[in-house]
This record gives structure tokens, sequence and C-alpha cells, in this order.
């Protein structure tokens, strides 16, 4: 999984992490939490704000 795939990070994320406020995630957090996913194959500096945003964003679509 890649940076790009943030609807797959998403999913990953909330599956792992169910009891979690994707809203309360500081980007910090959420940029470690998803280079430690055991699928997460990409390089951690590729990331940036917008792309920890979508992936928030799809997280929180994915946790409705």
């Amino acid at each position: 999984m890649k940076w790009t795939d943030t609807l797959e990070i998403a999913i990953a994320l909330a599956d792992k992490f169910p009891d979690v406020d994707p809203l309360k995630v500081r980007f910090t957090d959420l940029h470690q939490w998803v280079c430690e996913l055991e699928q997460f194959d990409d390089d951690a500096q590729r990331s940036g704000e917008k792309i920890l945003e979508a992936i928030q964003m799809a997280w929180i679509d994915e946790a409705r």
C-alpha cells in the first residue's frame, strides 16, 4: 500500500483502531500509524499534509 491508497489506508486504520475518533488524531500520530501498518510499503518522507488530510477524511467516512 502506498500513500496514494488513501481509502485502503483508512480501512486498515479503522480496523486497527476501531475505538479512535479520526477527528481527534494528530497528523504526527496519523503519519506514524500509517507507516506502522503491516501492508504499508512506501517512503515515509513522501507524505504531506494534503495526503494525511485525505486519509483522515476517508477514515471519517469509513467510521460512519
